[in-house]
């Protein structure tokens, strides 16, 4: 696949020749007396976000700012503005070239709601962890803001908010479809996928005079336009996964005349078939999704769109998409193109401050804390899991940073960070065990539509060697001042038992006592609806885990996360799942349910009732939906099974289920009889299995995990 340069030569040059840039600021300026200081009558890009400013490569507005910085462009941020006033959008007042809009590193409304639409009391992203420094669904109130006080700057919306929210979506905090947030945000573009090189072209082509409304040939766009433009065909979407008759609403689909139009219409009549598409026409051609109206009106025709959006996300074979939203239609290119090692380097090494911006003080920010000794050593995921948003936003393709980078990064942390004792708390990235896994062949990845690699089995296209890894691990724990180097990302596990070598190396030389794994269930029925592998693949890599534990002489134990209350779950998984964790000694200190982020495709079986991993029709078998709060309380109890809380609520469950043999005092039972009084200690039942004293009390957290997680919205994204 051929990846053009990132790299830009200066805006203010002429073409060939890149001036002498001046030198980068301390920080990007949050104020118009950091403006003055750096002699700045403007910015031309002013990047708004609902994270506080931590000029980190970790935080989104950073990695932003500092690109377009490198290219010659004056960025300021505006971080966190009071969105109950206009006036606060204007501290560094309008920008040359356009506003850039973010909710922050995480999705905002996962960053101020739980699971179970409570309002969270923390936000990692914020001084001190306070909670409301951001609205809910922040970008749509940012950009409205702004166009009250700038009508006629153009905004650009981006970051993992606006990229989960790109086209029509089920919102589940307002148990309803939502528009593209492109539309109720009235902004002019909306970038999704990691925007480096959108942004970097959009400030390029507006310096040159373009209008913001005629950029729309930029991949990773979306934009707002009137019917199809001559010379492309439309393809009905039905061509490529039929959903069936339609009775109420009317159908979308209907078939038209050869050569009508429908009502209003400015283009050409839809294709009802895709083998009418010649090849040389693929590259102008767009998939005409159900209309916003009709989606929001129908389930099954939302879990169609979904499935027909999700076929179109390599990047090498995806075509453009369109959906009607009133009276214009919303227009989606293909994703971005994945970015080169050269250019991945370049972006990781720009000279970050590596620390919140000083205007916070002494003040610390969680997110930060968290992450500032880390270091991201490749983006992307082909693991597919249908609840996590990390496949829909960075893509499928593993982007890799070189070994050199990577080391370049962890001698600028030893001599940089203050605070640092010679411990980097984690090489990974959106899973720690890809770096550099590919296809093997590029005209089979260029032309794949399998939303995982891994799944239900590893494809056998795809190259697992974990030699590049291991020479990374062994390198990094080498460099001078380092005295450990862990792997907190998580460990995909069916990919490492591919690699027994590698398995060797974490447990040798980078687990800290406990390694943290993502089984997320053990019953077929919930696992084939999260694309996960099955139990037997756990107890491989534990297999392995401990054996090298032991023979390197360390007692390690394996921590895994569960999710509640995902679709296809039964009562019955749930409570194989207790009994499961009973008999290996685990406790769950936190749990958490599904959480139906926007645009996932565990969402769309949530809202559908339907699988749309195969094909829909409104025949298809249905999909177990945990969805009343009550439910959803139950299955997260019988993952707290040992807390006396729960012990009611299980009862009553295990009575129903014909499973009160369960319920009483000895080692075989799962809750005992008795209940003690409110306010008084109890005793913990009684937990056979040789993990029993190895793990009590140990914490479980799954589910929309807080910061730096990599589900429900909560990447690491730009």
């Amino acid at each position: 696949m051929q990846v053009p340069s990132l790299l830009l030569p200066s805006p203010r040059g002429p073409a060939g020749v890149v001036p002498a840039r001046p030198a980068a600021a301390p920080f990007l300026p949050m104020s118009r007396a950091e403006m003055d200081a750096l002699g700045w009558d403007r910015c031309d890009v002013i990047v708004v976000t609902g994270d506080a400013y931590v000029d980190h490569p970790s935080f989104g507005m950073a990695i932003i700012g500092r690109v377009l910085e490198a290219a010659g462009y004056r960025v300021g941020i505006v971080a966190q503005p009071d969105w109950h006033d206009a006036g606060a959008f204007t501290a560094l007042g309008e920008p040359r070239l356009f506003f850039g809009v973010t909710g922050g590193n995480m999705d905002s409304m996962v960053n101020r709601y739980t699971a179970d639409r409570r309002v969270r009391s923390d936000d990692a992203y914020t001084p001190r962890g306070v909670a409301g420094a951001r609205p809910d669904r922040a970008v749509i109130v940012y950009a409205q803001r702004l166009r009250e006080a700038f009508p006629d700057a153009p905004i650009v919306i981006g970051g993992i908010e606006a990229s989960l929210r790109r086209i029509a979506h089920f919102d589940y905090w307002a148990e309803r479809v939502r528009r593209s947030i492109l539309v109720d945000a009235n902004a002019d573009l909306l970038v999704f996928g990691n925007a480096e090189r959108q942004v970097l072209e959009i400030a390029r082509r507006l310096d040159a005079g373009e209008r913001i409304e005629a950029i729309t040939d930029l991949r990773g766009t979306a934009f707002r336009r009137s019917g199809v433009p001559e010379g492309w065909v439309e393809i009905d979407s039905t061509s490529i996964d039929d959903v069936g008759p339609v009775e109420t609403p009317p159908s979308p689909y209907e078939a038209l005349a050869p050569g009508a139009r429908a009502p209003g219409a400015t283009s050409p009549p839809a294709v009802r078939h895709t083998r009418d598409v010649p090849n040389a026409a693929r590259a102008h051609s767009v998939i005409r999704l159900p209309a916003f109206e009709a989606v929001a009106g129908d389930p099954i025709l939302y879990a169609h769109a979904s499935r027909v959006l999700h076929s179109e996300a390599n990047p090498g074979n995806a075509r453009a998409l369109v959906q009607r939203h009133g009276a214009s239609d919303v227009w989606l290119n293909p994703p971005p193109l994945p970015i080169a090692t050269a250019d991945l380097d370049a972006i990781y090494e720009l000279p970050f401050a590596r620390r919140p911006h000083p205007t916070y003080g002494t003040a610390k920010i969680p997110a930060y804390e968290m992450i500032r000794f880390s270091i991201a050593i490749q983006r992307g995921c082909f693991g597919g899991c249908t609840f996590c948003s990390i496949t829909e936003h960075e893509g499928r393709i593993i982007q890799s940073r070189s070994e050199d980078s990577v080391i370049r990064e962890i001698e600028t942390i030893r001599d940089r960070v203050p605070g640092f004792t010679g411990v980097i708390s984690d090489l990974g990235g959106p899973t720690a065990n890809m770096y550099r896994l590919h296809c093997k062949s590029e005209r089979i990845e260029a032309a794949c539509r399998r939303p995982s690699c891994v799944y239900p089995a590893v494809c056998p296209n795809l190259n697992t060697d974990h030699a590049p890894l291991i020479q990374l691990y062994r390198r990094a724990r080498t460099v001078p001042g380092v005295k450990k180097v862990l792997i907190a990302s998580g460990v995909r596990y069916d990919l490492a038992t591919e690699s027994p070598e590698y398995v060797k190396e974490l447990a040798t030389h980078h687990t800290g006592g406990y390694l943290k794994i993502a089984p997320e269930a053990i019953g077929e029925g919930p696992l084939s609806k999260m694309m996960k592998p099955g139990i037997g693949t756990y107890y491989r890599f534990k297999e392995l885990f401990d054996r090298y534990s032991r023979e390197a002489g360390k007692e390690q134990y394996l921590i895994p996360y569960f999710i509640a209350a995902h679709p296809g779950t039964r009562d019955e998984d749930m409570l194989e799942l207790a009994l499961w964790l009973k008999k290996n000694g685990f406790r769950a200190d936190q749990v958490q349910a599904f959480l139906p982020s926007p645009m996932s495709t565990a969402t769309a079986m949530y809202h559908s009732g339907k699988n749309p991993l195969k094909r829909i029709t409104r025949r298809s078998e249905p999909v177990v939906i945990p969805r009343s709060p009550r439910q959803r309380r139950l299955h997260k109890a019988f993952l707290r099974y040992h807390d006396p809380l729960n012990w009611p609520l299980l009862r009553e469950a295990l009575k129903r289920m014909g499973r009160a043999n369960l319920i009483g005092n000895g080692r075989q039972h799962l809750v005992p009889a008795y209940q003690p009084q409110r306010g008084a200690s109890a005793p913990a039942p009684a937990s056979a299995g040789r993990f029993r004293t190895q793990h009590t009390g140990l914490p479980i957290v799954r589910g929309g995990r807080r910061p730096g997680g990599k589900r429900g919205g909560a990447s690491k994204a730009r």
